[in-house]
This record gives structure tokens, C-alpha cells and sequence, in this order.
């Protein structure tokens, strides 16, 4: 009988939906299949390559966006043209702020990514229609908070190696969320812009790179291809332990 019933519940799910790799995670994961499909009729799925700007800051948001692959990030401009990187965003994560219409920072692609967009007009109608869509959202944004607290620390108090390694622990974990083995990635940003994340000079960076490579913590290949022996070990350098 659950078999069944499973069955004719994913019949509901329109075809493109079924076979997302993120649909049970993020936004999409809190709707009931008529909602999705409603979403559905609307969305469009897009390819972007590395370097594409997704939003501008102080422009107006025409959409939102599911990440479904890749890795985009988050940066803000100061008056005098200063730019500061202030997040990164991973598969299943939702881009954007309902309700908001204009977009508070610049959201680029750090790596080719695809995104499935919603229009925003259809999105701000659902949210105040669908519990669900606006109770998901919120949560993302509090897990956002969460992490933006936990980076915070990162940046206030821990060493320059304890940065970097927390920066590699970040891309391990959340660059691929299907994939179980989070042992090898390739680095999503450039030393210039990890340093920019971190707050330090790319000589730092590279400094602090080649010291985690020399105690055996991980493995660099190309000088972007990454492997972790032990994410235990890569863990404590980042001083979580």
C-alpha cells in the first residue's frame, strides 16, 4: 500500500520535477504536488557559465532561482568600489529575497552552474498562498543567519590556517550534496577571491595552502583539484574540534 500510494503520488509531480536532483531539498521540498506543479508551469531551467552575474546589486530582482548545481557567490560594493565576497550559495539553496525588488548584493556564478528560475510576480503571489513556501523559506534564511554567525567566528577569531581549512571543510561539505564522498572537489574560487572571503593577501592563502599539504591534511593537484585523506583531520584544523 505505501508503495502504491507513493506511486501515485510522484504521478502527480510533473516530469521535469521528478527527475531534479534537489527537488526533496530546498524550496521545492515543501510543496505538495499540485503546488509544484503550479511552480512548475512558470520555471525554466538555464546553464550559466562561470564569471555570469546573476543579479545585480540595487537592481531589480525579475526572478528567483533554485541553484541547482555549481556554486555562486555573494559579494557587496562599497561606495568607493571596495568589494567584499559575503557568502557563497550551494545546491539546493534558493536565490533571492521575496518581496524584496531590489536585490541588496551582486550574485554571480563562481563556477558553471544551472538554476531553475521562477518569475518573482508567481513566486510572492505563492508565498502568501502556500504555508509551506513561506515557512521554507524562513528556514533557509535562519540557516543562513546560522551560518553567517558561524563565519563571523571564522573571520574574528581563528587563525589564518584555521580560516583556510574552515573554508575547504565549507567547499567539502556543501559543493556536492548528492554526492556522498566528500573526499574530492575541485576549489570553486580563485586564490584572489578565497582571500577576499577570508580576509587575507593571496600570499597568506597560498602560505597556508601548502602548510595543509605538507602536514598531510590534504592533497592538491593542478593547484584547484582538491583531496582530503581524513575530513576528520581537516576538521580539527579548522579548529571545530
Amino acid at each position: 500500500m505505501d508503495t502504491l500510494q507513493r506511486n501515485i503520488h510522484n504521478s502527480d509531480i510533473p516530469v521535469l520535477c521528478r527527475s531534479c536532483e534537489v527537488r526533496h531539498g530546498g524550496l521545492c521540498g515543501v510543496l505538495l504536488p499540485d503546488q509544484l506543479s503550479e511552480l512548475s508551469r512558470h520555471s525554466s531551467r538555464k546553464k550559466l557559465e562561470a564569471g555570469h552575474e546573476l543579479l545585480g546589486q540595487g537592481e531589480l530582482v525579475p526572478y528567483y532561482a533554485n541553484i541547482l548545481n555549481g556554486v555562486v557567490k555573494l559579494s557587496k560594493m562599497m561606495s568607493d568600489g571596495r568589494q567584499q565576497i559575503v557568502g557563497l550559495q550551494f545546491a539546493p539553496d534558493f536565490l533571492g529575497r521575496p518581496f524584496n525588488a531590489e536585490s541588496s548584493m551582486t550574485a554571480e556564478a563562481a563556477t558553471d552552474v544551472e538554476i531553475c528560475i521562477f518569475p518573482r510576480r508567481v513566486v510572492d503571489r505563492m508565498v502568501g498562498d502556500v504555508p509551506g513556501m513561506e515557512r521554507g523559506l524562513h528556514k533557509q534564511s535562519l540557516k543562513e543567519l546560522d551560518e553567517a554567525r558561524d563565519w563571523m567566528l571564522t573571520l574574528g577569531r581563528k587563525s589564518a590556517q584555521e580560516k583556510v581549512a574552515s573554508f575547504l571543510y565549507l567547499i567539502a561539505t556543501h559543493i556536492d550534496p548528492e554526492n556522498e564522498d566528500k573526499s574530492c572537489f575541485d576549489l570553486p574560487l580563485s586564490r584572489a577571491d578565497i582571500a577576499d572571503f577570508l580576509g587575507l593577501t593571496i600570499e597568506t592563502v597560498s602560505r597556508q595552502m601548502t602548510k595543509l599539504r605538507k602536514e598531510g591534511i590534504i592533497e592538491i593537484e593542478n593547484n584547484r583539484h582538491i583531496t582530503v585523506p581524513a575530513m576528520g583531520s581537516l576538521n580539527y584544523a579548522a579548529g571545530n574540534d
